[in-house]
C-alpha cells in the first residue's frame, strides 16, 4: 500500500514572499511537487472548465477525431501517448486528451464547433490566460527561492511568449482486459519549467522521489480542494543542476472515471537553458550541457508520440 506524499502547501496570498519562496524551495528540493492555494483563479471558472471538458469528451469518437492532434494541438485518443520511453513496447496511457497551445499563436489551435459547444472556446481561453498569469507569479517566487531576482526568468527571455499548453484529460473508469499492466499515465517526468495540475478529486496520481533507484517507491498525491498541484519539469531541473527535482509521476487506474487539467508552462522555444551559476561548484559540477528549450521539448514529444 503506497504511503501519502506530505507535500508543502504554498499560500500565494501571503504577503511574505520570502516565506513563500522557502516553502517552494522545500517542495522542489524534496519532492519536486507542492500544493498551491489562494492562487486567485475562481472556483466557478475551474468548475466551468471541468464542465466543458466533460462535454467534449462525451462527444462521439468520430466528432473528436475531426480535431485530431496537429502541431501538438487538438485531440489525442486513448493510448496515443507512451510517456514511459524506457518501455517502448508499452501500450501507452489509458487516457484521452485535448491540447490548447499558446493563445498568441491562436491560429494553430483547434476548437470544437461553436454550434456544438458554444461556451467552449471562451471558457478555455479565459482559463489559459489566468493560468499563465498564475504560473508567471509562481516562477517569480521560484526565482527568489533560487536567490535570483524576481524577474530573472523574464530577463533571460523564458517568459517572452512562453510555450504554454493546457491539456484536458479524461481517464475512463472501465478498462479493457489486458495481460499487460495498463496505467492511466505511465511513469514520466514533465518536460518544461513548471506544471499546474487541477484534479477532480478522484485519486490515482502517484510520485516517485528517486527516479534513479532500481526499485521505485511510489507515494500517493492526494487531492486538496481548490488547490493546484504544482511540479517542476526537466528544464527547471537542468537550470538548477538537479537542486529542484523533476521527479517521476504516474496515474494508476482506480476503476473510477477521472478528469484533470494540466497546464505546462514551458520557456520560449529559443530560450537557452543552462546551469545557473549559483547551482554549480567544484564539488557539484554542471550535469547538463546548454540546450534550447524548443529543441529539448520537441525531442521529448517525438519520443512519447512515436513520430
Amino acid at each position: 500500500m503506497a504511503e501519502t506524499a506530505k507535500l508543502p502547501i504554498v499560500d500565494l496570498s501571503s504577503p511574505d514572499h520570502f516565506s513563500i519562496a522557502n516553502s517552494i524551495r522545500q517542495g522542489c528540493a524534496e519532492y519536486g511537487f507542492f500544493y498551491l492555494i489562494n492562487h486567485g483563479i475562481e472556483k466557478g471558472l475551474i468548475a466551468k472548465v471541468f464542465e466543458e471538458s466533460k462535454k467534449f469528451f462525451s462527444l462521439p469518437l468520430s466528432d473528436k477525431m475531426r480535431l485530431i492532434r496537429q502541431n501538438h494541438r487538438g485531440y489525442a485518443p486513448l493510448f496515443a501517448q507512451n510517456l514511459d520511453v524506457s518501455s517502448p513496447n508499452s501500450k501507452g496511457g489509458a487516457n484521452e486528451s485535448f491540447y490548447i497551445g499558446p493563445l498568441q499563436n491562436s491560429e494553430l489551435n483547434q476548437w470544437p464547433s461553436q454550434e456544438v459547444l458554444p461556451s467552449w472556446k471562451p471558457t478555455m481561453e479565459a482559463y489559459h490566460k489566468k493560468l499563465l498569469s498564475t504560473g508567471t507569479r509562481v516562477l517569480s517566487l521560484m526565482a527568489l527561492a533560487l536567490k535570483l531576482d524576481k524577474d530573472y526568468f523574464e530577463k533571460i527571455g523564458a517568459l517572452d511568449q512562453p510555450d504554454a499548453f493546457l491539456r484536458l484529460l479524461h481517464y475512463p473508469g472501465e478498462l479493457m482486459h489486458s495481460e499487460e499492466e495498463i496505467f492511466g499515465a505511465s511513469a514520466h517526468s514533465d518536460f518544461g519549467m513548471i506544471t499546474l495540475l487541477m484534479t477532480d478529486g478522484v485519486p490515482g496520481l502517484q510520485v516517485c522521489r528517486d527516479k534513479f533507484k532500481e526499485t521505485r517507491t511510489w507515494e500517493n498525491v492526494l487531492h486538496m480542494d481548490g488547490a493546484f498541484i504544482v511540479n517542476t519539469g526537466d528544464l527547471m531541473e537542468r537550470w538548477t543542476n538537479c537542486s529542484f527535482r523533476s521527479v517521476l509521476h504516474r496515474v494508476i487506474p482506480t476503476g473510477q472515471e477521472r478528469y484533470s487539467m494540466a497546464f505546462f508552462l514551458n520557456p520560449n522555444p529559443i530560450c537557452v537553458v543552462e546551469c545557473l551559476k549559483s547551482c554549480s561548484s567544484e564539488s557539484c559540477p554542471q550535469k547538463f550541457p546548454p540546450i534550447r528549450s524548443g529543441d529539448y521539448i520537441k525531442e521529448r514529444l517525438r519520443l512519447t508520440y512515436g513520430s
